[in-house]
């Protein structure tokens, strides 16, 4: 990899998933892995998700396609089902890294990561904002992103899960 750029990927996992759930289509989270080496040189991808009690087979699946997981333990919320945040997490290991990477790609719609995304586009450390569907991206997120935005609307064809492909 010498020569390379290394870019780390940081994924909102709850945002990612849910959103692929609302569009209508299943994510090969595998094919999605190998996607963000082949086109962003990443080298690591963190993935950011409340970790629920008998979900160990999802983990483990996400852990062989080459994620690495970052937990927030989660809540039980009986009207909400389980809740577990993980915008501060996602965030603090941006920062935690920040010397080890040459660009970040951060995969959300969420508008709670505009600061991230502007104070990493001052500093060039910003490769670019993933969102998963350009109808739900947050306006504040995309107007923090500007041109370095990309939609995973596009990548239907290339990620869609099909019958004996790799989802968690």
């Amino acid at each position: 990899m010498a020569g390379k750029q290394i870019n780390y990927a940081y994924i909102d996992g709850t945002n990612l998933h849910l959103t692929m759930v609302n569009v209508g289509w299943l994510l090969d989270y595998k094919r999605f892995r190998i996607y963000l080496e082949e086109k962003y040189n990443v080298a690591k991808a963190y993935y950011f998700i409340g970790k629920i009690p008998g979900n160990e087979n999802i983990y483990s699946n996400l852990e062989s396609y080459g994620y690495m997981l970052i937990f927030k333990p989660t809540l039980y919320v009986p009207s909400k089902g389980y809740k577990g945040n993980c915008d501060a997490e996602l965030v603090l290991q941006a920062m935690i890294d920040i010397n080890e990477y040459d660009k970040a790609v951060i995969v959300t719609s969420d508008g709670d990561f505009s600061c991230l995304v502007e104070y990493l586009s001052k500093i060039d450390k910003l490769e670019r904002v993933l969102a998963p569907c350009r109808e739900g991206c947050s306006k504040l997120l995309r107007k923090t992103a500007r041109a370095r935005i990309d939609y995973m609307d596009n990548l239907r064809n290339k990620l869609e899960y099909k019958k004996g492909g790799s989802t968690p």
